[in-house]
């Protein structure tokens, strides 16, 4: 379960049908979304996921945490939900417990994992996952492990009330230091992304890796002061980290040319803070497949507040992570996103405006997270039912789009999306009960007969607007 976080550690830190003909000669409808092989530009500027047949794919799901906890069952109803993909953390420290020895029960949990993923249709992300760099600074099992944590014996003094200030202690600063500059720690980290990569390669689920979970670095100067936190930013992503994602995505692509490699910006995203990192060189043969994959909390939110809708968050974080992506023709990958619990009347609104804003940026995404419960981040309620406040989430939306979309929203209940078609089938997410309304053209096929999707075909170069309401 996500460890909440405070203000002053993140600092800036188809029923009814209009004018559709019959479908005739029905075909069994596809279950889920092809691997995308690349990307298309929107008109608006987007760089969404494309499949081999120029389908534009648009993967939302859940992070589901801890591979070893989720079950069989969470991945069926991921799927049955009408999600495509979901986000696995991965522990460093769990996988190689000692210096090249692999942990091959852990191993084996996670690929069943994946073997489940693969089965239901689902795709994965695999997260390398940190929080406070590793178990040397009370971070459970989770992290770099403690054979690979240098802190030069600097104090280490947690604070039980803010996780987060643990990433200012001077301990941790030196081992985020030597992880970038050391060169046998380099080639270790290097050495272990290569051999997960081998282990893993061949899922047909694998959608690609998130290469490092919230990235901190040395802050040069009082971290209290957001115009340092900027800097050292900055500074990091300009410098170590970027040298770091260039190694890191060389050495996946050792053993693995297929999957897509996401870079994260720091948390600072999340306060306006627009990334500082380069672009990158993807030496897979044909075209890169690299991506963004930005975190979207707000700081007072997740401090326990209720979120206050005029204080500018959407606008901020929209403003702060378009450019990167779209000048390096990157898809962006919405890694984590949710509030502790959705059910106060501001965090409920928040929920429907991050929905409405990435329904403007963002390639996919995946919420935080799957689990079944009263608050704590649960998606799902006690009752199975998607929690208070986080409906929305569970909303229509095109799993694939036979054309480029001019314009695609989400508001009230009701997903709209303007294309041009290229004459394939549109795949939407819909409950049964979901109103269908196609304008621009009088020849519409629909195959409503999988639960949970609905399908939609127009002829080649119609344009269309499609509308979904709840």
């Amino acid at each position: 379960m996500r460890v909440r976080r405070t203000a002053t550690a993140l600092l800036l830190t188809a029923a009814a049908l209009l004018g559709c003909a019959p479908l005739a000669q029905a075909q069994t409808p596809r279950a889920t979304a092809d691997f995308p092989t690349g990307t298309a530009t929107a008109p608006d500027g987007r760089v969404l996921f494309a499949d081999a047949h120029g389908q534009v794919v648009e993967p939302r799901g859940f992070n589901v945490d801890k591979y070893d906890e989720t079950t069989e069952a969470d991945l069926r109803s991921i799927a049955a939900h009408g999600f495509t993909l979901i986000r696995v953390a991965v522990s460093w420290n769990r996988l190689e417990p000692a210096q090249g020895h692999y942990d091959d029960a852990e191993l084996a949990k996670l690929r069943r994992l994946l073997d489940w993923a693969d089965q239901d249709g689902l795709l994965a992300v695999v997260d390398f996952h940190q929080d406070v760099y590793g178990p040397a600074f009370g971070g459970g099992d989770r992290g770099i492990p403690r054979w690979a944590t240098r802190d030069d014996g600097l104090p280490f003094v947690p604070d039980p009330n803010d996780w987060f200030a643990g990433y200012f202690q001077p301990a941790v600063q030196a081992a985020f230091r030597h992880l970038y500059d050391d060169p046998d720690l380099r080639r270790w980290q290097s050495d272990f992304y290569t051999h997960l990569a081998r282990e893993l390669r061949g899922h047909r689920s694998l959608l690609g890796y998130d290469l490092f979970n919230e990235p901190f670095g040395p802050v040069s100067g009082d971290p209290s002061d957001p115009a340092v936190l900027a800097a050292s930013a900055a500074q990091l992503e300009q410098g170590r980290l970027a040298l770091m994602y260039q190694r890191l995505i060389g050495a996946i692509r050792t053993a693995d040319q297929r999957s897509w490699l996401f870079v994260e910006p720091t948390v600072l995203v999340g306060e306006g803070v627009p990334t500082q990192l380069p672009g990158f060189t993807d030496p897979r043969p044909g075209q890169p497949r690299l991506g963004y994959a930005p975190h979207f909390y707000d700081t007072t939110v997740e401090n326990g507040a209720d979120w206050n809708p005029g204080d500018g968050f959407i606008e901020a974080y929209t403003a702060a992570i378009t450019d990167y992506p779209r000048r390096n023709r990157m898809p962006l990958l919405v890694g984590e996103w949710g509030p502790p619990s959705a059910a106060t009347p501001g965090n409920t609104e928040l929920v429907r405006r991050q929905i409405a804003a990435m329904a403007g940026f963002a390639s996919g995404w995946t919420m935080w997270y799957w689990c079944r419960g009263n608050g704590g981040y649960c998606a799902i309620g006690p009752d199975g039912q998607p929690a208070t406040g986080d409906g929305p989430a569970f909303g229509p939306y095109a799993a694939v789009l036979a054309g480029l979309p001019s314009t695609e929203s989400w508001a009230a209940d009701r997903y709209t999306v303007a294309f041009t078609a290229t004459g394939g089938w549109t795949e939407l997410t819909a409950p049964p009960t979901a109103r269908l309304t196609v304008t621009g053209s009088d020849r519409v096929q629909v195959d409503r007969r999988t639960p949970g999707r609905l399908r939609v075909r127009v002829p080649h170069g119609a344009r269309v607007v499609v509308e979904l309401e709840d």
